[in-house]
């Protein structure tokens, strides 16, 4: 069960949950934040890049981690494609993958401890020969990265390619000139770009020991994880190439799963940003304007954290479910949705369950005009009272059972012209 997994979806218990705690939806966060991301030059692609712009995010992403703290040179998604690739293709190829791959592992991390790249008394930065190398490793261990999360990816990506071409040829020294040059150049402005921003300042007045990379959350029964937190600074890296689109719902919904999760305070999370890659913007809220901002006045954090809490431990694991198999999970998670519901106590707003303002002259149903215009959307979703039944979608109903005598004949769809 996943974070990301649980977001796709709106019938998801993840989902609906969060669309009727956060009920000012993400646009207010969306107007802050356009609101900060004050730059109109963006760091775009070369063409090279083509379809690898996923593999040039992961890339980045882990390079920043390192500048902030280097105890894990090789992350731990990675290190778990690397060890699915034993398992990969039929004569020998994964295992030669596999065999790479540790070589990979073991020179990536020679190469940061090497470089010092966490140590604040040295720029952000290295020498361009020594990140251009450095970018190479990454990107490699971004394809192995695939793999953990599906192996029908992994198989299109140019390390998979080339070891399935050529097994007996494929080392380390193949894997890393398969990096096209745009792709190393990509890595490598971006990180010169965030040596001149705001993120400098961030990593100068921090310690390595204040930071974690890829923060996961202990006891959570979803498989989450953040880029960083820097000292009560939970920070998100989005490379994207659109930023002023980037605050979608599922980025909002994101930031405040992570959030929730921490539900034990460990990583003491203070303040909640995301910074763009490709502008060298960073965002942040102080959490509890971030709640704010989304609406989350039904319930101070500590509390919020808590329900969060109950409603994974009551789905059994399948709180990023977008159906359930049975009828009897199926009434089992609306009992829980709406056992967890807020209750709006007389005189207080059916949205944010704060109290109404004093009448004068009529009475009031709602406390601000943003919650007017929220209340129809949450009630033909079913998150608040007068609504429809919340749709939670039940068993599928099973394909037909074809004829024994029955054969394909074709699987490709013909349309009329």
């Amino acid at each position: 069960m996943s974070l990301t997994d649980g977001l796709r979806s709106p019938h998801s218990p993840l989902r609906r949950f969060l669309d009727r705690e956060l009920s000012a939806g993400p646009g207010p966060l969306r107007q802050n934040y356009r609101a900060q991301h004050r730059t109109d030059h963006v760091l775009l692609p070369s063409p090279g890049v083509g379809t690898e712009a996923g593999t040039v995010g992961t890339a980045i992403d882990q390079r920043l981690r390192l500048a902030f703290t280097a105890a894990a040179p090789v992350d731990d998604a990675a290190l778990s494609g690397i060890e699915r690739t034993g398992r990969f293709g039929g004569h020998g190829e994964g295992l030669r993958m596999r065999a790479v791959g540790n070589e990979l592992a073991a020179r990536l991390t020679e190469t940061v401890q090497y470089l010092d790249l966490d140590n604040r008394d040295l720029p952000l930065d290295r020498a361009q020969d020594e990140e251009e190398d450095l970018a190479r490793m990454l990107i490699a261990a971004a394809w192995y990265q695939v793999l953990a999360r599906t192996s029908i990816g992994f198989a299109f990506t140019p390390l998979a390619g080339a070891a399935l071409e050529d097994p007996d040829g494929f080392t380390l020294s193949r894997l890393l000139e398969l990096p096209h040059p745009d792709l190393v150049d990509d890595v490598v402005d971006q990180l010169h770009k965030a040596a001149h921003s705001p993120l400098q300042d961030v990593r100068a007045r921090t310690r390595p020991e204040d930071c974690h990379g890829g923060p996961t959350f202990a006891g959570a029964r979803i498989t989450a994880d953040a880029d960083l937190v820097v000292d009560g600074l939970l920070l998100d890296f989005k490379s994207t190439r659109h930023p002023l689109k980037e605050m979608s719902q599922r980025t909002a919904w994101q930031l405040a799963g992570y959030l929730l999760l921490d539900a034990a305070d460990a990583y003491r999370i203070d303040t909640v940003g995301l910074y763009l890659t490709r502008t060298g913007v960073l965002a942040a809220w102080p959490v509890e304007d971030f709640l704010d901002l989304l609406g989350a006045c039904r319930r101070d954090l500590t509390e919020l954290r808590a329900v969060f809490r109950e409603l994974l431990t009551g789905c059994h694991g399948h709180a990023d479910a977008p159906y359930f198999t049975t009828q009897e999970e199926v009434d089992h998670v609306r009992r829980l949705l709406e056992r967890l519901a807020p209750v709006a106590a007389p005189g207080c707003c059916p949205v944010c369950l704060q109290p109404l303002p004093a009448a004068t002259g009529h009475v009031r149903k709602f406390c601000t005009t943003r919650c007017r215009a929220r209340a129809q959307v949450l009630r033909n979703r079913g998150l608040i009272p007068g609504g429809p039944r919340p749709l939670i979608p039940g068993p599928r109903a099973p394909h037909p059972a074809l004829p024994a005598d029955a054969s394909p004949m074709s699987l490709t769809a013909h349309f009329p012209r």
